[in-house]
Formats: C-alpha cells, sequence, structure tokens
C-alpha cells in the first residue's frame, strides 16, 4: 500500500509518501519526506486502507526528514486511531531535525506515543500529544520560535533567485559593484517599508520589456538609494584623487 500528499497540500515541498505491508494483524509503515501541512491527511487515507483484522500499528520513522507543528498533528490522529480502535501504535526510529523537535516539545524522542492510553476512548477535550510539565511548556515556546525561524529561512531561501536578478539589473543599469547593489536594494527597502523581496521582484519585472514601472513610492525610494551609493562613491575618488 502507498499513500502520497498532493503537491498542494505540502505547498511545494518533499512530498510525503507512506508506504507499508500487513503481516497477519501487525501493520508496518514506513513514512518518506517531511511531516508538514497536510500529512495527517495522507496518515489517515493509509490507516483508513487498513484491514480490520489489523491490531497494531508501527510506524518506522526513519525516513522523515523534516517536520513542523503538522508532525504533532500527526502523531494526535495515530494516537487517536489507536484508541478508536483498541490498536496498540508506536512510532520509532526518529533522527535528525525531527528528533529535536521532539525534545523541545517534551516528547519521548523513542517513540513520543509512549505513555499514552491508546486502548480506550480519549478524554473529553483532552489532546493526544501534551506537554507535562513547565519544562515541557518551555520546550513548546522553544519550538514555536524553531518553526518561525524555519519559516523565515524558507523565505529567504526561495527570494534569492529574485534578488539575484535585481542585483544583476542594478549593476548593469547604474555601473556599480554587487556589494553596491544590494545595499540600493537593502537601503530601497528601508526607505519604503517594502520587503527586500517585493523590491526585488519589481526591479526585476521593470527590466522586462514593457514591464511594470516600480510604484511611486517605491521608484522615489529607489532613486534616494542609488543616488546615496553614487555620492559615496564619488568621496571615495575624491578621497583617493
Amino acid at each position: 500500500m502507498t499513500s502520497a500528499a498532493s503537491p498542494h497540500l505540502t505547498g511545494g515541498l518533499d512530498t510525503l509518501v507512506i508506504r507499508g505491508r500487513v503481516d497477519a494483524d501487525r501493520a508496518e509503515l514506513t513514512p518518506r519526506g517531511e511531516l508538514v501541512h497536510g500529512c495527517a491527511d495522507i496518515l489517515a487515507r493509509t490507516l483508513a486502507d487498513l484491514p480490520a483484522t489489523v491490531t497494531r500499528v508501527d510506524l518506522d520513522m526513519g525516513g522523515v526528514h523534516f517536520m513542523d507543528t503538522a508532525g504533532l498533528q500527526f502523531l494526535d490522529m495515530l494516537a487517536d486511531h489507536g484508541r478508536q480502535r483498541a490498536l496498540t501504535v508506536t512510532a520509532t526510529n526518529w533522527n535528525g531535525q525531527p528528533r529535536r523537535i521532539l525534545e523541545l516539545a517534551g516528547l519521548d524522542t523513542t517513540d513520543p506515543l509512549t505513555g499514552l492510553d491508546t486502548s480506550g476512548p480519549a478524554p473529553a477535550a483532552a489532546p493526544a500529544v501534551r506537554t507535562v510539565s513547565a519544562v515541557a511548556l518551555e520546550r513548546a515556546e522553544c519550538l514555536h520560535v524553531l518553526q518561525e525561524e524555519v519559516e523565515q529561512l524558507r523565505q529567504a531561501i526561495a527570494s534569492r533567485p529574485v534578488i539575484d536578478q535585481a542585483r544583476g539589473i542594478l549593476m548593469a543599469t547604474h555601473g556599480c559593484a554587487s556589494d553596491e547593489a544590494w545595499h540600493i536594494l537593502r537601503e530601497t527597502s528601508q526607505l519604503s517599508n517594502t520587503k527586500l523581496r517585493d523590491v526585488a521582484a519589481a526591479v526585476t519585472a521593470s527590466a522586462e520589456a514593457d514591464g511594470p514601472a516600480p510604484p511611486a513610492e517605491l521608484r522615489t525610494a529607489l532613486q534616494r538609494a542609488v543616488a546615496s551609493i553614487e555620492a559615496k562613491g564619488c568621496r571615495s575618488r575624491q578621497s583617493l584623487a
């Protein structure tokens, strides 16, 4: 059996694929990819396809190399499935970044389902995966900060190509060096209170045939940034003369 995430569920990230086999009353599942938005839906479809004779579900998480808070929803669903069907469920062999996330969330890195009662109905309003101490609450806050940093890093990686294009355009247009083009983009961003990626996208679009000119506020900020760099270059040349 194989279940995979649709591209729109993962936002273009590494697609989650869950492969598995059933041996008598035991199901062995091997997720591969990332536990991000949509991963719980993939798990739900996989579990729904299991034969009614299955009494134990074991997940080998060694092939999962990234997870965010959606991974905790993944574990919630797994634990809920165990309770509703009176099954034994495990999720073991965590490595790398996912293991670190479990540590920050205050969960058992050997098997985060350890200690959870999956043999009967869940208590009302009680989450399947929970922190149990002040230390765990602090780790959960660290997890939130970590997720923000991860998201910022993803955005930075996604923005890199358009920023590099904009730097090349500024270098060709104004005869400036690469670091000067970078300063122009950054100063324009600050002067116009516009995200750096949006500034770069506007510069790149305006360089295309019949491309739209940057908005007036952005254009003014860009002109000021260019003038500032040119003035600095002029002062530098005068000091060398």
